[in-house]
């Protein structure tokens, strides 16, 4: 975004990342060339966005609450993470009509200390509740230095990195954490305390872009892509589950009923509990412990929470912070090979803003029998 440093701040509009999304020249492009012959369709990010509002609004979800939950589905399948974007959109219509999550709800803010934002959910849409935060935490924090945004009573808020690369853009570095239900079982133990808990960080730079983008869960990878190889019956790689016994496995289900392997042994278990007791503890949600699963349709809203930090660069460091970022950026650029956070994610939306996305045919026959 270019004018993002001369704003309040930029709530969800059809834009899909540090630039607006130039649409592709081929006017035809979500139709493949053999419709016989396809596995993928190719959705260009608009197409993405209103496909997922139409299908959430028809499922009973309120316009409000639909809309920052499409453009982030779009920015989600721009960035690469197709097992976070159009896949859940039948999971979502679904919660909806079960009552697992209000679509029809409205978040409530409240401001009880100077530099603290708190939004109750009501059991609706994390992403809303998130839009009506940012709106209010993004001005404090230019005001305060340094402000927080804690929300509960929440719901999966799908790519945490989507949100924090926002207050990134408007020039603040932001933190984040979101819980999750229980799926980490603690070192040496069997039974999931703690869900895969995951934390971002995205750092600035000048030019309103997010210049670091630190996004990752506890543990050795979401459990989301666990449950889509479930889910298209394939085997996952050794190292990502555990069975109910505690030992490693390569089947799925068997993950999915165990629990899922640590980041780093014990450290990731410390990082899911640093979440824990911030998306959690600090915000009053349920604990991953208590929380209903974010699939199926048994357990009633999860009730979890996220938690924002953005602070101003200048005013902890004056005008140093800019300087720092650059050279530490440069010490990984001048690397052959290396690569920053974010890098991957940064590629992939620069090649979808020209060519689109290729979804799965089966995936949009689902989505599209929602409308």
């Amino acid at each position: 975004m270019t004018t993002i440093n001369t704003v309040l701040f930029t709530p969800y509009v059809k834009d899909y990342g540090p630039f607006y999304i130039a649409e592709p020249a081929n006017t035809n492009i979500s139709t493949p060339k053999d419709t016989t012959m396809a596995t993928t369709e190719i959705l260009s990010l608009t197409e993405i966005e209103d496909l997922a509002y139409r299908a959430l609004v028809n499922a009973g979800t309120s316009e409000a609450n639909a809309r920052p939950l499409a453009v982030a589905t779009a920015i989600t399948e721009a960035d690469g993470i197709s097992s976070h974007g159009l896949a859940y959109i039948p999971i979502y219509a679904e919660h909806v009509k079960c009552g697992k999550v209000d679509g029809q709800a409205q978040p409530e803010l409240r401001q009880p200390k100077p530099a603290v934002i708190t939004v109750d959910a009501g059991t609706g849409f994390a992403h809303s509740a998130i839009e009506v935060g940012f709106e209010a935490l993004v001005p404090l924090a230019r005001e305060m230095g340094v402000a927080v945004l804690a929300i509960n009573n929440s719901y999966n808020c799908g790519v945490l990195g989507v949100h924090t690369r926002r207050l990134a853009e408007a020039g603040l570095l932001g933190i984040g954490f979101t819980n999750a239900p229980a799926s980490i079982a603690p070192s040496g133990g069997k039974t999931p305390v703690v869900g895969t808990n995951p934390f971002s960080i995205a750092a600035p730079d000048p030019d309103g872009n997010a210049a670091v983008l630190i996004d990752q869960s506890a543990s050795t990878i979401a459990k989301s892509e666990v449950m889509k190889h479930a889910r298209e019956g394939k085997s996952v790689p050794e190292g990502w589950v555990l069975d109910a016994d505690g030992q490693p496995t390569t089947d799925p289900h068997a993950g999915l009923k165990g629990s899922m392997v640590p980041s780093g042994g014990y450290k990731g278990v410390g990082i899911a509990l640093m979440v824990e007791l911030m998306a959690a503890a600090m915000t009053g949600a349920t604990l991953g412990t208590s929380a209903s699963p974010f699939s199926g349709t048994a357990g009633g809203p999860p009730r979890t929470g996220q938690f924002f930090i953005a602070i101003d660069p200048v005013s902890t460091s004056g005008d140093e912070f800019q300087g720092r970022l650059r050279d530490l950026i440069s010490s990984i650029r001048t690397q052959d090979g290396a690569r920053l956070p974010g890098d991957g994610r940064q590629s992939n939306r620069e090649k979808a803003s020209k060519d689109g996305v290729a979804i799965d045919t089966l995936l949009l026959k689902k989505v599209r029998a929602l409308l």
